[in-house]
């Protein structure tokens, strides 16, 4: 299977309407954060679908036409088809690659979908690679610091969760929605594990606390409990 053979794929399925819809949605306007993404309309499912269908036979050489092109749904397909190869046993050679395709890794989506299946998991499982997280926790790009929190969902579903936690406190002064939104993610997901773990990070880090990234992390609680937390009475 080529990359040619691929995008033509997924051009046929392109719509101007969602293409619009995507837009929109994932703020390409001026100064936005998809200022300069490309859209031409697939649908998630769509596009997925696709990735699962020819992942078997496609060279790395292929992946990289993908991985590097300018339309977004090139990217996100090249993206799950290394979820795919990485979940079928090809571990190390997906986990070397992705590393070094960070630069691809580049909307919130992309990050979403990819980086805990892969960066996650093999961190997980490699402790004395974790220094990376705590390089892109710290790195000025807003989408390395999105991978360096999203990658602990990994952590979190296997129940350890002070590496999130460390990244969190890394990431409590950041300037960016989307990592306020991150963060408070994986609080939630924290929460539902082990809600006196996360209760105790909201409590001792209130103060620098993005208030986006509090109302994400206390969406579980009850009502009564969650008001008292928006007001800081604990």
């Amino acid at each position: 299977m080529s990359a040619k053979e691929v995008i033509a794929q997924l051009k046929s399925f392109a719509s101007e309407s969602r293409k619009k819809s995507n837009e929109t949605y994932f703020k390409t306007g001026t100064s936005q954060y998809s200022e300069f993404d490309k859209f031409i309309g697939v649908r998630a499912p769509q596009t997925r679908k696709i990735a699962k269908q020819y992942f078997k036979t496609i060279s790395f050489n292929e992946i990289d036409k993908l991985i590097n092109h300018a339309i977004h749904e090139v990217r996100y397909c090249a993206l799950v088809m290394l979820v795919c190869q990485y979940q079928a046993g090809n571990k190390i050679q997906v986990f070397n690659y992705y590393v070094n395709n960070l630069h691809a890794v580049n909307n919130w989506d992309l990050v979403d979908y990819s980086t805990p299946h892969i960066i996650g998991d093999y961190l997980f499982n490699h402790q004395d690679q974790h220094s990376l997280l705590y390089d892109w926790a710290r790195s000025g790009n807003l989408w390395e610091r999105r991978i360096a929190i999203v990658a602990t969902f990994a952590f979190i579903k296997k129940d350890e969760f002070s590496t999130t936690l460390k990244i969190g406190r890394l990431l409590l002064g950041d300037k960016e929605d989307l990592i306020h939104k991150a963060l408070g993610w994986m609080l939630r997901e924290i929460y539902k594990k082990d809600s006196e773990t996360c209760s105790t990070f909201i409590k001792e880090n209130y103060a620098q606390l993005p208030r986006t990234t509090l109302r994400y992390a206390i969406e579980h609680m009850q009502d009564d409990e969650r008001r008292r937390y928006l007001k800081g009475n604990f």
